[in-house]
């Protein structure tokens, strides 16, 4: 129980303390990011010089100081992407770091120099940047043509099969639409016709004589047969 009791104060001196409070703040890459510290102001009496660094609060003022401010206006600033955009009046000295990067990932110190001896404010920030995210969705194109690297052969046997089924469909269309390849060979269709439309009335003709021939010499043999039975 004594046990108990001890570890429990242990941890509420650690909590209340704070030179050992710290947090973890992220961030992305690209975007601003804020990394949050205050500290009360009943009136202007206690507005006090404070600083942000990087790495741990050391015994006094910041290791790698970025920024400044003696309660009223920046007085120090390393970097452009380094502001306090926090009202000061009012203790917010929240450090904002604009444009993010990789390399902003760390630890920083939140330092307010408060009078007297370890009356100092410290805040330990971790911070962490991420990288952005990217989709890996790779986008779709939709085209009406399709190539081929130069020296295949893929482009060209399609451009043949295309060739080919284009001179296969007018041949076609053609076959229906006009019989005669030629003007040449429509007329010669158009002699053989006429050719044969003149044959077909000779020969009818001569068939025609050839039946009135015997008929006629059947007439004049039976004429002779009846003339010898009368004599």
């Amino acid at each position: 129980m004594l046990s108990y009791f001890c570890m429990s104060w242990i941890l509420l001196v650690l909590s209340a303390d704070p030179a050992l409070s710290e947090s973890l703040v992220t961030g992305t890459v690209g975007q601003d990011v804020t990394v949050p510290c205050f500290y009360y102001v009943r009136s202007k009496d206690d507005l006090t010089s404070m600083c942000w660094g990087r790495g741990e609060c050391p015994a006094s003022k910041c290791s790698q100081t970025i920024i400044r401010t003696d309660g009223r206006t920046v007085t120090e600033q390393v970097n452009s992407r380094y502001m306090l955009k926090g009202d000061l009046m009012k203790g917010n000295v929240s450090l904002t770091i604009v444009n993010a990067e990789l390399a902003d990932s760390g630890t920083y110190c939140c330092r307010v120099e408060i009078s007297g001896l370890f009356n100092d404010q410290k805040n330990t920030r971790t911070v962490v940047i991420n990288k952005a995210r990217i989709s890996t969705a790779s986008p779709r194109t939709y085209t009406s043509e399709q190539t081929s690297a130069p020296g295949s052969t893929t482009g060209s046997s399609s451009i043949i099969t295309e060739a080919w089924l284009s001179d296969s469909a007018s041949e076609a269309s053609q076959t229906a639409s006009d019989p005669c390849s030629s003007t040449s060979d429509c007329l010669d269709v158009t002699s053989n016709l006429q050719n044969a439309s003149l044959s077909l009335p000779d020969q009818q003709y001569s068939d025609i004589r050839m039946y009135i021939g015997i008929g006629l010499f059947l007439a004049l043999l039976s004429i002779l047969i009846l003339a010898l039975f009368l004599t």
